[in-house]
């Protein structure tokens, strides 16, 4: 969240007019585990009620796991739950989940067949692959990286999914999405990945730039971050 999305949007600077600043409140997790990421996702309102203390325009709650373990449609219930927040402290603004928005990318692209990569434990990778299931789309293949130090997901070079993506079965996915995760570094291998494959791939980190940039009413373009952010959509 805090190195893609800005990568991202800082990219985007140099092709529009628009600029932009960041604004970052940290929950605590060490490991991803289940007990962790709920301890954490407990530590949201707080998070909300301190950035819209700086009356941004729009919100983003980076982790898509802590949003998904905690039962389907979650994202709803917590984007809701921090906007009401922001009401509340006299500075509202739209909140923006990465959950939500990696499964609004989905429906945008049209996919109704996915194929996903995710840094997390295998037990935690499938409560992922159920609540983008239960959302209407049919999960063909995934691969679990099973890492479970939260520092080195974050640290992982981006350019390894270039080679994990062979192991992933795609050929039936319509989409493939390549970090199920914004902590897991993606960005610099989507476009590449994208061209090789042939077809459309997205990472939770792109998927959010994408809701963000709706939200707060700009053309959701950015150079080389794949086909979602391609500027047609």
């Amino acid at each position: 969240m805090e190195t893609e999305i800005p990568a991202m949007l800082r990219a985007r600077e140099e092709v529009e007019p628009e600029r932009f600043t960041f604004h970052s409140s940290r929950m605590r997790m060490k490991e991803v585990t289940k007990a962790q990421l709920e301890a954490m996702d407990d530590e949201s309102d707080r998070c909300a009620l301190e950035l819209s203390d700086a009356h941004v325009d729009v919100l983003g709650y980076a982790c898509l796991v802590a949003i998904m373990t905690r039962g389907a449609g979650y994202h709803c219930t917590s984007e809701k739950r921090l906007h009401q927040v922001t009401v509340d402290n006299d500075a509202e603004a739209p909140v923006v989940t990465s959950a939500g928005a990696l499964v609004d990318g989905l429906k945008v692209l049209g996919a109704r067949k996915v194929a996903l990569i995710a840094p997390y434990m295998r037990p935690l990778t499938e409560q992922v692959v159920d609540y983008i299931s239960g959302e209407g789309f049919e999960v063909t293949d995934f691969i679990a990286l099973e890492i479970p130090d939260n520092l080195e997901v974050g640290s992982r070079d981006p350019m390894a999914l270039v080679d994990i993506v062979e192991r992933l079965d795609h050929s039936q996915a319509d989409v493939v999405v390549l970090s199920a995760c914004v902590q897991m570094p993606s960005l610099a291998a989507v476009q590449v990945v994208q061209d090789r494959i042939g077809k459309p791939v997205l990472s939770a980190a792109v998927a959010t730039t994408y809701q963000l940039l709706k939200e707060l009413g700009l053309k959701r373009y950015v150079p080389r971050a794949g086909e979602l952010l391609n500027g047609s959509y």
